[in-house]
């Protein structure tokens, strides 16, 4: 058997060493990516779940679902009402038990009164027996008041507790994590933070100093959901693709400013097309912006993970024009695809692509749309790069991901007993 060796951000082909045997993981179980404790009670609390959607909703549901095909007793406490029977109260989806706390909330949002009470109550019942099989997983953004008041009660209860931050906290964030760090007093009870990229931790690490570390427990992709074979198209044509939001934060609009400048350096005879996957509060704005400038750009809205595929398969290269991307899973989604990233050098992406190698990286709009140009130029870079990003795994695969998040849960483990000692 032959496995890929992660070494700076890159892989190569190593043979692999001898699975586990059952009595090297003593108290653990093997599975087919090594140990794992036994039987773990994993609790997630997340604001967002199905039926909503979205990068941190897909990612929890994701790591759940596969912590369950593992053996582990999964429970996910969320804020986010069902679609169907369930509003509030608790359903298996994908062999997870979710719980949904849902007040009657002006559209739906995931806020409750009484969250605390509602979180504990969940973790007495389900985990009365757990002992130090319990771990609490609490899943949080800059705007999380489920995940935020979740935690405080886990937290003041002393129950060994993973935070993962799924966004970058900016100059307004931070402030207000000061606050929250003084009403719970993370450090000292016991709580292992985690962010989902390096980028991320840093934020979070220019605020605790210190006082606690920073772990980087990143998204996943299964490579096998993401393989195509390319559809040849005319070579005077590029289609360029992103997946977002529509919304401010996530810059559609100024995407469009981009390509067109692009557009505009190209040679009359080169059609450059761009596809926008994706929906939102800012759609009416954007469409506006293509009507009155005539831009040649296709607003599917949101696609089946069976359609996004497809249309990766037409594709030469993704664009993701975001600033603040914590982690950037569509564009993870996409390199694992085959297709070449632009991306800002100051986000998450810098975890899965270096410039030149899984795609090209850039300061500015204007860098960017020089990017694209290169791109839609230089056809045996585009197509060196396509060749690489087919052939190479990244990093952030699930077998990979879920051994960084078990360690991550004894790390916090390891802080509670730190804490309970009064060490």
């Amino acid at each position: 058997m032959r496995v890929q060796e992660h070494q700076r951000g890159h892989a190569r082909t190593v043979a692999s060493p001898p699975g586990p045997r059952e009595a090297d993981c003593p108290r653990r179980v093997t599975t087919r990516r090594g140990c794992a404790v036994a039987g773990r009670l994993i609790v997630h609390v997340s604001d967002c779940y199905l039926p909503r959607l979205g990068g941190i909703e897909v990612q929890v549901r994701q790591l759940a679902m596969r912590q369950a095909a593992e053996g582990h007793d999964v429970h996910v406490i969320t804020g986010t009402p069902g679609s169907g029977e369930v509003r509030s109260g608790v359903e298996m989806l994908d062999g997870v038990t979710v719980h949904r706390v849902a007040a009657t909330i002006p559209f739906d949002l995931p806020v409750h009164p009484r969250t605390a009470h509602h979180v504990l109550g969940v973790i007495d019942r389900v985990g009365a027996n757990a002992g130090d099989r319990l771990v609490v997983h609490v899943h949080a953004g800059v705007v999380s008041p489920f995940a935020w008041s979740g935690l405080r009660a886990t937290a003041g209860r002393g129950l060994p507790t993973l935070v993962t931050v799924h966004s970058v906290w900016g100059p307004l964030a931070q402030p207000g994590f000061r606050v929250l760090d003084g009403l719970v007093r993370w450090s000292r009870l016991g709580v292992q933070l985690a962010a989902v990229s390096e980028v991320a931790a840093a934020r979070i690490r220019s605020v605790v100093g210190s006082s606690a570390a920073v772990l980087v427990t990143p998204n996943g992709v299964d490579p096998s959901l993401w393989r195509v074979s390319p559809v040849p198209h005319s070579p005077s044509e590029v289609h360029a693709v992103s997946v977002l939001r529509l919304a401010p934060r996530k810059r559609a609009r100024p995407l469009l400013d981009i390509v067109e400048a692009a557009s505009a350096a190209l040679s009359s005879d080169m059609r450059l097309r761009l596809t926008v996957v994706g929906d939102g509060p800012d759609r009416a704005r954007v469409e506006r912006r293509i009507r009155d400038r005539g831009l040649d750009v296709s607003l599917p809205g949101r696609l089946t993970h069976e359609q996004i595929r497809s249309l990766y398969a037409t594709a030469d290269l993704f664009v993701q024009p975001s600033v603040k991307e914590s982690f950037g899973l569509a564009a993870l989604e996409a390199r694992t695809a085959g297709l070449p990233v632009v991306a800002r050098r100051e986000t998450g992406i810098t975890e899965f692509v270096r410039d030149g190698v899984e795609g090209l990286l850039v300061g500015s709009d204007d860098e960017m749309a020089v990017a694209v140009v290169r791109l839609a130029t230089d056809v045996g870079l585009r197509e060196a790069i396509a060749a690489h990003n087919r052939a190479i795994e990244p990093d952030q695969v699930w077998p990979r991901v879920l051994e960084t998040v078990d360690r991550a849960y004894e790390a916090a483990a390891a802080r509670r007993r730190t804490s309970a000692s009064g060490a």
